[in-house]
Formats: structure tokens, C-alpha cells, sequence
């Protein structure tokens, strides 16, 4: 049995899974905001409840959002903020008595849609979450590409391609620079186009139902979020070249962005033909919890002594090797 946990900065959610993949149970409870030690008590008290109501002891994996430096053992860049400067990795290993796993939660969305979701059977796999902000993920032949300094994937910080003048110098990014794709792909960043042009105060979700009821400044900020997105990605596609593009978060769920960007991200691309698909997450917002559990392999799947196992070679797909 394999137990995910995906630490969130409002919800906690925890899942079981049985080695074929298929969910055993699943809680999920509110984050402790603010508060270590009460996350870290959360965190114990789930795997103590689903262990003890399926009579199993499981592998743990932890998807967190920011990363774990390999150099000092802590944790760095997470948005929720308490968790930065902790070794979150050592506290909870030697409060559960095993060895747990843990990895950024845009590449255990992106591990989850490369072992049984929308990319399955994928070489590379780079997996984007656009909601609240816009995290990525690489995966390649079933393992995380982490990186040397842990944040394999992170698009979202590099400026806005192509840039147009009206653009510049874009709009201000809590990283401390302006013009961030976060910026503009985010689905804050969207609804701020949305009101700098005119428009009242919505949600992304508002946007995308005006913009399908033919509201012609909702239909306008839309054709500005597929260009900006296809520029995006058009110059992952130049980096990286997967072979799958997997959308996650809220944005994701628009749905004419699948036809719309890659119908114009060819300019941008440095091949005359570009065969990389754009799809929807299978899993949803279940996938980062997925991918948190398949962090352990098939043959890890018995007793693992303690202390924590941050490295990013131990990832890979839930078949024995």
C-alpha cells in the first residue's frame, strides 16, 4: 500500500492506493495555518487514522509546495510560508519511524499524469498547474526531473516571452521581478487583464462563462491568455520538447484552450512541424495526491526504516526494477 499526502496551503488531503493503483481511501482535512508543529501533527494524525482503519502499514510520499534544498534540508520557496527554513523532511521521518519521500507538488501532479493519467506511456512529460499560480513539472521515462538546484519545471519565474510593448514592463510578481509568466497565466493574472481592460472584477472561472455566453471583453481577454499561453509554452516546447503538455488547476478547465493554443504556438516553436499534444489532467485535482503516492516504487512497498529520502533519483514509475 502506498500513502500520498499533498500538503496544501488550505487543505491536507490524504490517499491510499493499492499497488495496482486503484484509491483505498482518502481523507482530507483544513491546513493549520500558520502553525508547524500543528501541520506536522496533522500530517501523523491522517497516517495513523488510515493505517489503522485498513490494518496496513504503507510507504509515505509528501508533495509540499516549495522544495526541500539538498544542501541543508530545508525546506525553500514554499508559499506556505511556515514551512520554509524547517526540516520538515528529518520531523516527520522520525515521528512516523520510516523513511518518507518527498517532492514538489507540481511534479507529483505531473508524476501522477505520466504513471496512469492523461500521459501515460509518455517519454517527457511536462505537467502545468495554472490556478493560483503556475507551477510545472518535468517527467521523463517515469522518473521527476527535479534538477541541481530543485526547481526542475519552474516556468512560471522566467519573463513573459515575445513580449509586446504594450506588456512591458508587466505586471510586478511577489519573486520580486515584473513580467513573470505567473503574471499573466495565473488565474489572478487573467483577471486582472480582464479588469485593466474594462472589465468588472470576476474570477478566471466568471471570465471563461462570459466569454462562452459571447461577452465580447471576456472573449477578447481570452484570445490574450491562449496567445500569451501559446508563447509560453511554445518556448518549453524549444527547451524541453515533450511529447505531452498536461494543463492542471482551475484554468485548466477552459476548455477551448486545447484547440486554441496549440493552433498558435507554432510561430514560436523552431521546428515546422510540432506534434506535442496539450491535454487535460485525468485525475483533476486529485493528481498531486496521486503523484505523491507513486513517489515510492512497487518493490519499496514493505516496512522502510527511518529517515527521510528527499533525492530526486529516487522517483520513478509504481514497476519493479
Amino acid at each position: 500500500m502506498r500513502l500520498g499526502i499533498d500538503l496544501g496551503g488550505t487543505k491536507i488531503e490524504a490517499i491510499a492506493l493499492g499497488d495496482d493503483g486503484r484509491e483505498r481511501l482518502r481523507r482530507r482535512i483544513a491546513s493549520p495555518r500558520g502553525n508547524y508543529d500543528a501541520t506536522l501533527a496533522a500530517v501523523i494524525g491522517l497516517v495513523d487514522g488510515i493505517e489503522g482503519e485498513l490494518g496496513e502499514r504503507g510507504t509515505i510520499g509528501i508533495g509540499i509546495p516549495g522544495a526541500i534544498a539538498r544542501a541543508s534540508g530545508l525546506v525553500k520557496n514554499a508559499n506556505s510560508t511556515w514551512l520554509n527554513g524547517r526540516r520538515i523532511g528529518e520531523d516527520l521521518s522520525a515521528r512516523l519511524g520510516r523513511a518518507v519521500r518527498f517532492e514538489n507538488d507540481a511534479n507529483c501532479f505531473a508524476l501522477s499524469e505520466a504513471v496512469d493519467g492523461a500521459a501515460a506511456g509518455a517519454d517527457v512529460v511536462f505537467g502545468v498547474i495554472v490556478g493560483t499560480g503556475t507551477g510545472g513539472g518535468i517527467v521523463v521515462h517515469g522518473r521527476v526531473l527535479r534538477g541541481h538546484n530543485e526547481i526542475g519545471g519552474e516556468w512560471g519565474h522566467n519573463p513573459l516571452p515575445a513580449m509586446r510593448d504594450d506588456e512591458r514592463p508587466g505586471p510586478r510578481c511577489y519573486c520580486g521581478r515584473r513580467g513573470c509568466i505567473e503574471t499573466f497565466l495565473s488565474g489572478p493574472g487573467l483577471a486582472r487583464d480582464y479588469a485593466a481592460h474594462g472589465g468588472e472584477a470576476l474570477t478566471a472561472e466568471r471570465i471563461a462563462a462570459a466569454a462562452a455566453a459571447g461577452d465580447p471583453a471576456a472573449l477578447a481577454c481570452l484570445a490574450r491568455y491562449e496567445d500569451r499561453l501559446a508563447r509560453a509554452l511554445g518556448t518549453v516546447i524549444n527547451v524541453l520538447d515533450p511529447d505531452v503538455i498536461v494543463l492542471g488547476g482551475g484554468v485548466s478547465n477552459i476548455d477551448r484552450l486545447y484547440d486554441a493554443v496549440p493552433a498558435q504556438w507554432g510561430p514560436y516553436v523552431f521546428s515546422p512541424d510540432v506534434t506535442t499534444k496539450l491535454v487535460r489532467a485525468r485525475h483533476g485535482d486529485s493528481s498531486g495526491v496521486r503523484g505523491a503516492a507513486w513517489l515510492w516504487p512497487a518493490r519499496s512497498s514493505g516496512p522502510a526504516e527511518a529517515g527521510h529520502d528527499a533525492s530526486a533519483d529516487t522517483t520513478g514509475l509504481p514497476t519493479e526494477d
